[in-house]
């Protein structure tokens, strides 16, 4: 299967052609730079900051091909168009996902899509209906949750090593990036829920099951913002167990789990960033002192590409992940309508 990429992001160079690598049966084709109508949706610009813009992205192309091999694309539209590519990896801001995934599909290519796969509900069901006519693989990548290290922190859980589950908290954020990052930018898809928050609710999902439900969700701006900086929640299943989540943008560092059960508590870090190589530490607290568990280190972002793969071999792993994007939308959405409403409680000066 041959792939194309989208543009000559960051993620794309560090993160995914290393893991590309490392996955039988694919193969990099090349990648795309913008043409003109397709640069952040077209925004209006004098001739001279195009050429300069253009120049900088064909630079990072080239320092990208030059690396990885491939050719380059004087387009997007010539990538997901191109016949010799079966898939597409898109890594652009979120706002872009939905057209260049539904055109990539439209011509009959397979789409791995950077979190989140869309900015609504309604736009998932779009790319999986039309995924689903075609027997096209649909897959959003929140690696984090092929980690070895989730398994086996599900597994000491499950044994009863700190008893009856009472609560998970889960926190994600990070502190503020440059002013210009695309997570700043609302036309672009910014917004701590669609970035970080993202990360906190699949995972709460994951950890809670088909019935996890949210109960309370706060989105906070800042002055002179014009997206969401920071927020919370709370889900809940049927059997009662709760999940806390807190995540933010403008934040000290903060990726972590912390599990409280009857008999004891767990606790980790990394648990949504861990990078390949690094080996995350697991510490069980009871009241006869503390044990700390190393696990071995994992490529997780390697696994989320061959889950791709399979899926564009399997119509059963592409129904799984159809179910897996629209349960994550749904939430969002819900999320934003609560947010909503919580905002609307607070009293007027």
């Amino acid at each position: 299967m041959k792939l194309g990429i989208i543009c000559p992001s960051e993620i794309a160079y560090r993160r995914f052609m290393p893991a590309l690598r490392k996955c039988e049966g694919l193969s990099f084709a090349g990648l795309g730079v913008f043409a003109r109508e397709e640069l952040f949706g077209g925004r209006d610009m004098g001739d001279r900051e195009f050429a300069e813009l253009r120049r900088a992205e064909e630079e990072k192309a080239a320092r990208f091909t030059a690396q990885y091999g491939g050719r380059i694309y004087d387009s997007y539209e010539a990538v997901v168009t191109a016949p010799e590519i079966d898939a597409v990896y898109l890594p652009l801001p979120p706002a872009l996902h939905y057209r260049w995934a539904l055109e990539a599909l439209e011509h009959g290519k397979h789409v791995l899509a950077e979190k989140p796969a869309t900015l609504s509900l309604a736009d998932s069901r779009s790319l999986v209906e039309a995924a689903d006519r075609r027997g096209l693989a649909l897959h959003e990548n929140y690696m984090f949750a092929f980690h070895s290290q989730i398994q086996a922190i599900r597994d000491m859980i499950r044994g009863g090593e700190i008893g009856e589950v009472r609560l998970y908290r889960i926190a994600f954020g990070f502190p503020r990036r440059a002013a210009n990052d695309f997570r700043y930018n609302k036309a672009l898809g910014g917004g701590a829920l669609i970035d970080a928050g993202g990360y906190t609710i699949r995972f709460a999902s994951d950890l809670l099951g088909p019935t996890a439900r949210l109960r309370y969700a706060q989105m906070n701006r800042l002055p002179g913002d014009e997206v969401d900086m920071y927020g919370s929640a709370a889900m809940v299943n049927d059997e009662g167990v709760t999940a806390q989540l807190a995540y933010g943008m403008d934040n000290s560092y903060k990726c972590e789990l912390e599990v409280w059960g009857s008999l004891g508590c767990l606790t980790t870090g990394r648990i949504l960033t861990a990078p390949d190589g690094f080996e995350p530490t697991v510490t069980i607290r009871k009241a006869a002192g503390d044990e700390v568990i190393r696990l071995p280190a994992d490529d997780a972002f390697a696994k989320s590409i061959a889950c791709f793969a399979e899926c564009a071999r399997s119509a059963e792993a592409r129904k799984r992940r159809y179910e897996i994007i629209l349960r994550q939308a749904a939430l969002a959405d819900e999320f934003r309508a609560l947010a909503a409403a919580e905002e609307g409680r607070k009293p007027r000066a």
